[in-house]
């Protein structure tokens, strides 16, 4: 099996709650940083997805702690999206700290919707594999 897409990012003081640990809200930022991170290294242009007259879309995000994380904890994103035939997707995630302890996983349904209709268009893996230069990272 292939390995997922992954970024690293550094967990910073001032994204913390007040018990000194990462703000539930940052962990939906570090899953959106990660899916962008992706589309970009599998060189989809978002300008050019917009020129096409389609923009992503979040339908819904959940997210399971395991461990926390705290500042300067060095947190490892994957990003593996899931194909389906209607018109959405899903994207799994998780967030693992340098030492490999799993902290959490986010599963994301998303879709492309047309900005026009303001639908979502029929088959979203046809649109992001005609724009990317590297389709098998959003495992097209």
């Amino acid at each position: 099996m292939k390995e997922p897409f992954t970024v690293r990012v550094t967990v910073r003081a001032y994204e913390l709650d007040t018990q000194g640990h990462l703000n539930s809200a940052v962990y939906h930022q570090y899953g959106d940083h990660a899916r962008w991170e992706c589309l970009r290294a599998a060189g989809v242009s978002v300008d050019e997805l917009i020129a096409t007259g389609v923009g992503p879309v979040t339908l819904e995000n959940t997210i399971r702690y395991h461990r926390e994380l705290r500042a300067g904890d060095d947190v490892d994103i994957t990003c593996t999206f899931a194909w389906g035939e209607g018109r959405t997707f899903r994207i799994k995630q998780e967030l693992r700290r340098a030492d490999g302890a799993l902290a959490a996983e986010i599963s994301s349904v998303g879709g492309l919707m047309d900005l026009a209709e303001r639908r979502l268009v029929p088959d979203p893996g046809e649109r992001w594999r005609a724009l990317a230069a590297a389709p098998e990272l959003l495992g097209l």
